[in-house]
């Protein structure tokens, strides 16, 4: 079985970009703020889409919400107008309050002119629940930690590298009752002589332990063995944010589509988007831009054809399954609030580093 760069399986038959990364879309950044201190166990990420200032020259999006269990804010208007116009801040679910705040505060600063002569903002800001290993009623998430992460983003720039796993937003999150996280991947193909791009972020929050299946197997059952104060099986209560960036001219109705189908990456991985599980998908294209102002036309653009789609749905699930898989791979041990621990999957299952998956199934005597 082929590697990733992180060491994780290969999955799917697209090739990844040359990151395995949402960065390898042109123009997307991303920043990190983590939070450790005892029981304070999170912190936020921000997703820049595009350089230039969004709110005036906004992007298509197409929002898909896979189980409607979830608190994010902004996405009513994503799904009625197709679009948007700010950055993407992915928090724990009582953070959002102030992550909205925070990206209204970065964009009348650009803008002063905002709720003004302008509309107000739309703010996009996704969560899950991390208060499993995180200290959630402590608020300890600042507006301070958001506008720094969203500068980290803009100082890396476009096309830059960044961590995975226990970091940022993904710091206190669990996925299939071991360590989750932030995890992200990409997928490259060519149409009718062109190379295009898709790139998956996920906050991988979900799962039932005894679910988790990698590369087709099923070795949640095996974990569970090894672990001593494995969770008994029960419902899905956890939640998964995915972002899907894609360099082709698609318009809203087909980024829309495209998000859909994130969902059998999902699902590849063991979930079945449980009662208590928010699963939300949201894809964005950045190969071009819609004008805020009226007397500025609209773009005149070629899309694609609407067979081509099927190799966006291929990507969107290949890109999405191997997120979530580089989030578990990522992740390290971590011990937060009251005591609360969640093994990582390469601690718990050491031989994934250099074996495929199915040898956890049919170990050699």
């Amino acid at each position: 079985m082929q590697r990733s760069y992180l060491g994780a399986p290969q999955l799917g038959t697209l090739a990844s970009g040359p990151l395995d990364a949402i960065t390898d879309v042109a123009g997307v950044s991303l920043g990190h703020v983590t939070l450790s201190e005892g029981a304070v166990q999170t912190g936020v990420t921000v997703l820049l889409p595009a350089t230039g200032d969004l709110f005036l020259n906004k992007l298509p999006a197409g929002l898909a919400v896979i189980n409607g269990f979830g608190k994010s804010a902004g996405l009513m208007q994503v799904q009625e107008l197709g679009q948007i116009e700010s950055p993407l801040a992915l928090v724990s679910t009582f953070a959002v309050g102030t992550a909205s705040t925070a990206l209204i505060r970065d964009a009348i600063a650009h803008q002063p002119e905002l709720a003004r002569s302008l509309p107000t903002l739309n703010p996009l800001v996704f969560e899950c629940n991390d208060g499993w290993l995180n200290d959630a009623q402590a608020l300890a998430l600042q507006e301070s930690h958001v506008l720094q992460a969203l500068q980290t983003a803009r100082e890396a720039g476009a096309g830059a590298c960044f961590a995975q796993g226990a970091v940022g937003a993904g710091r206190g999150m669990s996925c299939h009752g071991l360590k989750g996280g932030i995890g992200t991947a990409s997928r490259q193909f060519e149409w009718q002589g062109r190379r295009h791009t898709l790139g998956a972020l996920v906050l991988a929050n979900q799962g039932r332990p005894e679910a988790l299946t990698l590369a087709g197997c099923r070795i949640g059952p095996v974990l569970q063995q090894r672990i001593a104060d494995a969770e008994a099986p029960g419902p899905e209560r956890g939640s998964i944010i995915i972002v899907l960036a894609t360099d082709a001219p698609l318009d809203a109705r087909q980024l829309q589509r495209v998000a859909r189908r994130s969902a059998a990456g999902l699902a590849r991985t063991g979930s079945d988007y449980g009662h208590g599980s928010g699963d939300v998908a949201l894809a964005f294209s950045t190969a071009y831009r819609l004008p805020q102002h009226a007397d500025q036309a609209m773009p005149c653009v070629t899309l694609l054809h609407e067979s081509a789609l099927d190799l966006f749905f291929q990507a969107a699930a290949e890109a999405t399954e191997q997120a979530i898989v580089h989030a578990l791979w990522a992740a390290v041990p971590l011990t937060g609030r009251d005591g609360h621990h969640r093994h990582a999957l390469t601690s718990v299952a050491p031989e994934l580093l250099t074996q495929a998956p199915w040898a956890l199934l049919h170990p050699k005597d």
